[in-house]
């Protein structure tokens, strides 16, 4: 169904794989009383590494959540992606069994794509050589199959598009599917974002020197950088008019976003491209600084962000910061599903009436100024407007902004 007029645009359904446990309710829990998804590492052999925890998924077995499609098809981001695509639909009160929308469309993010598939058929290739390869382990390799496995499994007949803007990319596909189901293009889309744990991503970051030695530690002044980490996250997108229809459970309406592209640096943030980014995003979102009552950090402990983040929030907001937390304080860095994870949180803070905690902070670090990081557990609230940010490395910036939904 096409329609000319933009369409108001609704998050009915979310769905997590997460190291704080395997559904939202166990995720948004885990957020709640500042736990730590993260412990010692499991999906690759950590031998040689100084630093050796991640926050990794526990206890997933892709059988017990996929029934439409065969977990061997794909490599693990794929089922994450697809397991938490499933979970969403069925939060949503949707049925796969008697069919979604037409045309409903995947939209999803990733770093690293299919990483640990990539990684075991490089290694079948050096230990065997090429001609030791199977066709179907080479399939698994493909990053488009992280939104190709939603729509299997889900069934859904629209396009499939993985987006690899690295950590920003789940804030990309959400924009994606807003934009779809905005002008009329669908009626339906999954997105969010997935990445698996794998070796080569833990040892970029041990040679940049920025790996933490025991849990993430952002906007602390005795922070020393990020645990990798893995996960995937998905929300259900639709018309406002639709779900009202059809009665459903609205977390929270996507008001807009914004993008840039400095491209100044490899791994640096830039504080006046993210302010940009900020302002475009209100802009498109028809709010002011003013109100927006909390900002879902990109956080990652790391004072190159820190910062840079908090500096580039300052340039509009000026001196009446919201409050501002990270939830990688509790999950590690999930890469690719980072800014999905923060914008499926930040619906239920909005549903439930709460400010997800900067969980592991100590000592606000004095270089940040006067800021409020939420400290230790969850904080009692009542946000109307919500503000998740995704930056990644070369520069790009993605900016969501969500608002609550009155009854």
């Amino acid at each position: 169904m096409r329609s000319r007029a933009p369409r108001r645009v609704v998050v009915t359904g979310l769905g997590a794989v997460s190291g704080l446990g395997l559904g939202v309710g166990e995720l948004i829990e885990g957020i709640r009383h500042g736990r730590s998804g993260i412990g010692p590492i499991e999906q690759f052999d950590p031998t040689g590494f100084e630093h050796t925890l991640a926050g990794e998924v526990r206890g997933f077995d892709p059988s017990e959540h996929l029934r439409r499609t065969a977990p061997e098809r794909w490599g693990r981001s794929g089922q994450l992606a697809a397991a938490a695509g499933r979970m969403a639909v069925a939060d949503a009160g949707l049925d796969t069994a008697e069919g979604l929308p037409d045309g409903g469309v995947s939209c999803f993010g990733t770093t690293n794509g299919e990483s640990q598939a990539v990684e075991h058929a490089v290694a079948r290739w050096v230990a065997d050589g090429p001609a030791a390869l199977q066709p179907e382990q080479i399939a698994r390799t493909s990053p488009g199959n992280i939104a190709g496995a939603v729509s299997a499994e889900l069934g859904l007949t629209g396009e499939a598009i993985t987006f690899g803007t690295a950590c920003a990319a789940g804030n990309y596909a959400i924009g994606y599917a807003y934009d779809l189901i905005r002008s009329g293009e669908t009626d339906l889309a999954v997105c969010g974002g997935a990445d698996a744990s794998n070796r080569a991503t833990h040892a970029g970051f041990h040679a940049l020197g920025a790996l933490a030695e025991t849990v993430p530690r952002p906007f602390d002044e005795h922070r020393d950088g990020i645990v990798t980490a893995e996960g995937g996250a998905a929300l259900v997108l639709e018309p406002l008019d639709e779900a009202l229809r059809r009665g459903a459970r609205i977390y929270a309406e996507v008001l807009g976003y914004g993008m840039t592209c400095d491209a100044k640096h490899m791994t640096n943030p830039n504080a006046a491209t993210i302010a940009e980014c900020v302002r475009i995003a209100h802009t498109n979102a028809g709010v002011e600084p003013g109100d927006v009552d909390y900002i879902c950090a990109h956080g990652t402990g790391t004072r190159a962000n820190d910062v840079t983040e908090v500096s580039a929030v300052r340039e509009v907001f000026g001196d009446a910061l919201p409050p501002i937390s990270s939830i990688k304080s509790m999950l590690g860095h999930t890469m690719g599903a980072a800014a999905a994870f923060g914008a499926l949180v930040s619906c239920a803070a909005l549903h439930e009436g709460f400010l997800p905690p900067s969980a592991t902070l100590r000592t606000v670090d004095p270089e940040l100024g006067e800021v409020d990081v939420v400290p230790g557990t969850a904080r009692a609230a009542a946000p109307r407007v919500v503000q998740n940010h995704g930056f990644a490395f070369g520069g790009n910036n993605a900016v969501l902004l969500l608002g609550k939904v009155d009854a």
